[in-house]
């Protein structure tokens, strides 16, 4: 089994733009994480997808690998064309500002598909628990619940489940986009049309599950920073000092 990494990377994020060039230590972020990936020494192959030529020319200039896109909507829209034509079996997407994503649950993710000899599985992807109720109200934090098997029912940037009952005691998980992907599977989300669910809630999951494909999610207690907004930049920097 063929296992590649893509790192799916645009420089004109709504919520923070340039994040990806910010400077996390003596590196950007982009920068990091790409060796943060090639550090696992998990994948055949690791490159960063993207349509900036400022972030392009940074992971060229840094020793990495980097291909040209169009422009893209989401990360796997943007995966998808950059894979279209390799060779693998299993595409793992590492979202470009999830810098301090480790070894563990990246094979986690890989396993799934080592364990799924019916192959029923699309792609699975990552959780952890959320307990502040700062982070379980925050739209910024993505939502998952799953069935009983695991098996992804629904992403929200809203609060799900509703506790109305408060006696009994609710789990929140936060969806970390890190996912692995079968490449029959992405390049097949790839050319469906965008459903309401999707284009509401802006969270690309979501077009598999309105499709009747699998997400299987795997629990983790990893904790990294995300950074959607100037503030986690300022948390990543502070977790970078402490670790020096």
């Amino acid at each position: 089994m063929k296992v590649i990494a893509v790192i799916p990377a645009r420089y004109e994020a709504s919520r923070f733009p340039g994040k990806l060039m910010q400077m996390l230590g003596d590196k950007t972020v982009i920068a990091t994480t790409y060796q943060n990936v090639m550090d696992t020494a998990l994948f055949d192959d690791v490159f960063v997808a993207t349509d900036s030529q400022i972030i392009f020319e940074e992971i060229k200039k840094s020793g990495g690998k980097a291909v040209m896109t169009g422009a893209h909507e989401t990360g796997s829209d943007r995966i998808a064309e950059a894979v279209q034509d390799l060779d693998c079996d299993i595409v793992v997407n590492v979202q470009g500002d999830e810098p301090f994503l480790k070894l563990e649950p990246l094979q986690q993710l890989i396993a799934v598909f080592n364990d799924d000899p019916e192959r029923e599985i699309s792609l699975a992807s990552l959780k952890i628990k959320l307990t502040e109720p700062d982070d379980i109200e925050n739209p910024n934090h993505v939502k998952v619940i799953t069935d009983r098997n695991g098996f992804a029912l629904y992403f929200s940037r809203s609060v799900i489940p509703y506790a109305r009952e408060t006696v009994v005691k609710t789990n929140y998980f936060k969806h970390i986009g890190v996912y692995a992907f079968r490449k029959k599977a992405l390049l097949e989300f790839a050319a469906l049309p965008v459903e309401p669910l999707e284009t509401a809630e802006k969270i690309e999951c979501l077009r598999y599950l309105e499709y009747g494909m699998k997400i299987k999610m795997i629990e983790t207690d990893f904790v990294g920073v995300g950074i959607d907004v100037p503030a986690d930049l300022e948390k990543a920097r502070r977790l970078i000092d402490r670790n020096k």
